[in-house]
């Protein structure tokens, strides 16, 4: 009766061992290297003036909270918007960063990208990018407020933005790759769908 006993509950630690491991494996850092970024001066080489002001800050973080972040959706006026709203902490948002990184470079010149980095310190933000280095800026968003006002829950988070500014859906969650990703992009930025 007791070796049963034992069994079982070597048989338990080995499950919350393992459970803890596919856990941690999904909040934590990669261990796998970031695959290296798109040439973006050249892929973004002729874009609009509005879009190649915004990628003039490229992979930097920017201050001013929601009405910073407001007055920059709106200054986009004209084109769509596609906003990935992230934390370095985040194992998912670590894994949608190449889709970012490659989709940014791809559809660029014709939608405007940024990002939102909520719920985090800086330092921990600046290595995130200096792995994933993106050609737009993001919104340092430490007090959660703009996270809030566009409804992301829980990270990542995807906000599209129509062409005329108007917050047409929040995607709470990761893509599972770069193809659903970039459908989403166009149904709800570019042909402005509401979700």
């Amino acid at each position: 009766m007791k070796l049963a006993v034992h069994r079982r509950l070597a048989v338990l630690a080995l499950l919350i061992v393992a459970l803890s491991g596919l856990v941690l494996a999904g909040c934590g850092k990669s261990d796998e290297p970031p695959s290296p970024a798109p040439d973006y001066a050249k892929k973004l080489a002729g874009a609009p003036a509005p879009l190649a002001s915004l990628y003039d800050q490229g992979n930097e973080l920017l201050p001013g909270g929601l009405d910073a972040y407001n007055a920059q959706i709106a200054s986009l006026k004209g084109f769509p918007a596609v906003v990935n709203v992230w934390a370095s902490w985040c194992g998912p948002c670590r894994v949608e960063f190449p889709f970012f990184q490659q989709l940014s470079a791809k559809m660029g010149k014709r939608v405007a990208f940024l990002g939102v980095n909520s719920d985090d310190g800086e330092g921990n933000a600046k290595d995130l990018l200096s792995d994933f280095p993106v050609p737009y800026p993001s919104f340092s968003d430490s007090d959660r407020h703009i996270a809030d006002d566009i409804g992301a829950r829980y990270f990542p988070a995807t906000a599209f933005y129509d062409s005329q500014g108007q917050l047409t859906y929040t995607h709470v969650g990761q893509y599972p790759d770069q193809e659903s990703l970039e459908e989403a992009i166009q149904q709800y930025a570019i042909e402005g769908q509401t979700g």
